[in-house]
């Protein structure tokens, strides 16, 4: 458990295979993309390359927010706001990179040539739509 990301938060970011979109900024340009991730006690994991990762390197502030609908409809949402840390660890990097293939079901040596990024968790807010 986080004190920053409540309870039903947590549940719902570990609750299953979504999608995130990872959003950075650089130069008061922001820049947002789709990414796999895995959440765990208020930091999340997600691994990444190109633009995304120039970006945290040069601007740690970020946002990454997940949503949960069905045929369009939403179902919730959570919205993080954080601090990323280019993590340069192999070791480190093979197993987050592990636990995200294992989540989404693919290879667990898949996207090997990308690079771990934690992000730890500032503040969160989320949302059920009934």
């Amino acid at each position: 458990m986080s004190d920053t990301v409540p309870d039903p938060a947590e549940a719902l970011l570990t609750s299953e295979p979504l999608m995130a979109h990872f959003a950075t900024s650089v130069g008061d340009r922001p820049h947002a993309a789709p990414v796999w991730y895995v959440y765990d006690g208020g930091v999340v994991e997600l691994v990444t390359t190109g633009r995304k990762l120039r970006n945290v390197r040069e601007n740690p502030r970020i946002a990454l927010s997940v949503q949960k609908d069905e045929a369009g409809t939403p179902e919730w949402t959570v919205t993080l706001l954080g601090t990323a840390t280019v993590v340069d660890d192999e070791e480190a990097f093979r197993e987050a990179n592990r636990r995200i293939n294992r989540k989404y079901g693919v290879d667990e040596d898949a996207h090997s040539e990308n690079t771990l990024v934690r992000i730890d968790v500032g503040t969160a807010s989320y949302r059920t739509y009934d």
